[in-house]
């Protein structure tokens, strides 16, 4: 499983556990906050990696790899 597959698979996972810590609390409990902040660590990891990813396909695409 590729590293972005597995931070998909940890977002899902997070978003349930988001879904669940907000079930009869409101948002500015302690417990929601903490995995809303795990959420949005696994959020950026993936953002980030996805941008350089991106950033590399242009940039083999510029330079006529994988033509």
């Amino acid at each position: 499983m590729s590293e972005i597959e597995e931070l998909i698979n940890r977002i899902e996972e997070l978003r349930l556990n988001m879904i669940q810590a907000k079930e009869g609390r409101n948002y500015t409990d302690p417990e929601v906050i903490a995995t809303s902040q795990a959420l949005d660590d696994v959020l950026d990891k993936y953002q980030e990696m996805i941008m350089k990813k991106a950033e590399q396909d242009d940039r083999d695409r510029a330079l006529g790899v994988g033509l």
